[in-house]
């Protein structure tokens, strides 16, 4: 079972063992993030280590799991990347080709916000990879997009302790509450481009500029 085995290498390896397991869900999107990041939280709860620390290994997983798919859909390219993708079990195509419309469309707000979202936190990466987008700036956003879910997360299952697993039934709403949150946010700023427009604003010759990369 994924939760005994999670648990057993946090228990074994420390922080190190959180960082490993919260690191998967990037390279293996069906290991869910909300069920491993309470189970961080948990372990912290037990003592195996600090709430803080547990934060820190968690983030530093999401980081480097990121940073590794990133890589990979540097190296590989979008052609080879979408290959890669199709063989993964329970990944479909459709999945990435998603991630990759909504980087095209938003650029690098996406990867702050891809890695709040469930499966896109997983693949947001690989497009940025793809596009080559500036390595510092997705270093950055990525790290503040996974240091805030991760808390969430790890929080709550510090806080259940021994009941940590019913924050998984409470992660479905949460990830509606950031889709619309997302959606009020860009729904906004299209309103408000149209409206600068109707005055004459010189420098809305575009109601969705590009976004920089």
């Amino acid at each position: 079972m994924l939760a005994e085995w999670a648990v057993s290498l946090m228990e074994s390896l420390g922080g190190v063992g959180a960082a490993v397991v919260v690191g998967l869900d990037n390279l293996f999107p069906p290991i869910p993030s909300e069920l491993v990041l309470p189970l961080a939280g948990f372990s912290a709860s037990k003592g195996v280590f600090s709430l803080p620390a547990a934060l820190f290994w968690t983030t530093l997983g999401s980081v480097a799991g990121a940073v590794i798919v990133y890589l990979a859909g540097m190296l590989l390219g979008r052609t080879r990347t979408r290959a890669l993708v199709a063989r993964i079990p329970l990944v479909r195509v459709t999945d990435f080709d998603k991630t990759e419309a909504w980087f095209t469309r938003h650029g690098t707000k996406a990867v702050f916000l891809g890695r709040m979202i469930p499966l896109f936190r997983s693949f947001i990466s690989l497009p940025a990879g793809v596009e080559r987008m500036n390595f510092p700036k997705f270093l950055v956003l990525t790290t503040l997009g996974s240091l805030i879910w991760n808390t969430v997360f790890v929080v709550a299952g510090y806080q259940l302790g021994e009941n940590w697993h019913r924050v998984e039934s409470y992660a479905g709403v949460f990830q509606k509450l950031v889709i619309a949150a997302v959606a009020l946010a860009l729904t906004l700023f299209v309103v408000t481009r149209l409206r600068h427009r109707g005055k004459g604003d010189p420098e809305s010759t575009e109601v969705l500029p590009r976004i920089s990369r």
